[in-house]
């Protein structure tokens, strides 16, 4: 059996063939128009095609077609409910593709389908729950709970970068102040890392990053490694608060398996390992003989695309 999964960005459109274990067949990818919801499904189309063809098979030995895009989805009727970066709003966008390939087609958000990919094919597979979060421009997250996709009844759960975890804190975009997300983004923490770099003009970050704006998610901890006081200032702040978040999260839901993905989870056990120190301090069942297992995430940029081709397994 084959599927279909599109990886919808605002950047490029990419769609992978995948069977039901999640192994990608082939995959194509082509750049995201900026004309409107015709043109983005003429292009989600034509690069469902460009990946059929990269492995070797016709669209009619296709089961379905998934589809994992930004904003506000609402999957039972197919729609994007806004998506700002390319002005959409209530685009039918399933019922678009549709019209073009002649396949069953199924919408959700991209931080849902990365989850189902990781939990399908990646670090969650063979658990019966998982939560995965990713740390880039925002926390997004996504939960498999018993065998199914979590998403709440209104499609808008798991929304795990808006838990407040410093009250009164820092402002986040979603107009709260204190949420996950503004403290454990990647986008947090080179703005903290910004922050302390003009407080310690002597610190080795400068050096590193030469000036404010080449600041990366890498620079704060290649300082660090080089034993830069400041530096370990930020890298300690973050993993506090990662930590912070991971165990409330964990204490919520108890999930046999959680994963960390996106830029940050690329230093690997240098930010995994105190991170999994502070869970097993906080974890709400920590004399348990059942825990938590965290994990890294496995399948990088694969993760959306192989989520999107498996949601009909999963919903």
């Amino acid at each position: 059996m084959h599927y279909l999964g599109i990886d919808l960005g605002g950047t490029n459109v990419a769609a992978a063939v995948v069977d039901k274990d999640g192994t990608i067949l082939g995959k194509a990818s082509l750049p995201t128009p900026r004309t409107g919801a015709e043109a983005v499904a003429d292009q989600m189309a034509a690069a469902a095609k460009a990946a059929a063809e990269q492995a070797g098979v016709s669209l009619e030995q296709v089961e379905s077609v998934g589809i994992g895009s930004p904003g506000t989805i609402e999957p039972q009727h197919g729609l994007i409910k806004f998506w700002s970066n390319l002005d959409f709003e209530n685009v039918p966008l399933a019922a678009l593709v549709e019209e073009r390939l002649h396949k069953r087609i199924y919408l959700e958000n991209d931080a849902n389908a990365a989850a189902l990919g990781e939990y399908a094919a990646g670090a969650g597979k063979g658990s019966q729950s998982m939560v995965a979060i990713t740390l880039g421009t925002g926390v997004g997250g996504g939960a498999i709970l018993n065998g199914r996709l979590y998403t709440g009844f209104n499609y808008a759960g798991m929304e795990v970068g808006h838990f407040v975890i410093e009250h009164n804190g820092r402002p986040c975009t979603c107009g709260r102040k204190g949420c996950f997300e503004a403290y454990c983004s990647a986008t947090a923490l080179i703005k903290r890392t910004r922050q302390v770099m003009e407080e310690n003009p002597d610190s080795l970050l400068w050096q590193l990053a030469g000036d404010l704006d080449k600041v990366n998610g890498r620079t704060p901890f290649d300082a660090a490694a080089q034993g830069d006081a400041a530096a370990g200032k930020v890298i300690d702040e973050y993993v506090d608060y990662l930590g912070c978040g991971v165990a409330s999260l964990v204490n919520i839901l108890q999930p046999e398996v959680f994963c960390i993905g996106g830029g940050p989870s690329a230093q690997g056990e240098t930010l995994m390992a105190p991170v999994r120190y502070i869970l097993n301090r906080e974890d709400y069942a920590r004399n348990s003989v059942h825990r938590t297992r965290l994990v890294r995430a496995a399948l990088g940029n694969d993760a959306g695309i192989i989520g999107a081709a498996l949601l009909p397994l999963f919903r």
